[in-house]
């Protein structure tokens, strides 16, 4: 009686166990991984968070670097590749959608810079003029590779060629994380800080 009490005890901590290693984080529906693999590293989740628009919930994103990072500035110097992925909860036009995205880049950073991002500016407007319609579910990488610039994947496809500019990638990280982000509660949710 005492070795099949200890086996049962035995299997319901093992059971739960697996259960506690197969659980993921799960935001709106959409399941956040603890962790990401690019460029050939494994990076940890820093945060994750929901982007609101007025009272609609626009789309999931979640960040992973190589250390935790609390600043727009401790992003950019962190060294080692890095992600950060919006997956769609309502549609969206995707040529709306990047003059936003352009809007959060002029709001977060002087004019003489913007001027010199104009080209980057460009060609991340034909990507999401390209792509028409963003739909639930669908999601968007942004993916800085050392070596090899800001690669964007937009509906599980490469888009184009890298941002091979710094200067871009820290411009286009303001609109989530510089001073007057797009939305200041997703910001502390993607540095953590809830």
């Amino acid at each position: 009686m005492k070795l099949t009490r200890t086996l049962l005890v035995a299997w319901t901590a093992v059971c739960l166990g697996s259960v506690a290693l197969a659980a993921t984080t799960e935001i709106a529906g959409v399941k956040i991984e603890d962790s990401a693999t690019v460029g050939g590293a494994k990076l940890p989740l820093n945060g994750a968070g929901i982007r609101y628009k007025g009272p609609f919930k626009v789309y999931v994103a979640d960040l992973y670097v190589g250390k935790k990072v609390n600043s727009l500035d401790e992003l950019v110097a962190a060294p080692g590749p890095k992600r950060l992925t919006m997956t769609m909860l309502r549609e969206v036009e995707a040529g709306p959608f990047g003059k936003l995205l352009t809007r959060g880049m002029e709001d977060n950073n002087p004019k003489s810079e913007i001027s010199k991002l104009v080209p980057g500016l460009i060609r991340m407007g034909d990507i999401f003029s390209a792509n028409k319609v963003l739909v639930p579910g669908d999601t968007i990488l942004l993916d800085w590779i050392p070596g090899t610039g800001l690669v964007v994947t937009a509906k599980g496809k490469v888009q184009g060629d890298p941002f091979k500019e710094p200067e871009f990638y820290r411009a286009l990280m303001s609109i989530w994380l510089g001073s007057v982000p797009a939305d200041f509660k997703l910001k502390d949710s993607l540095l953590g800080a809830k």
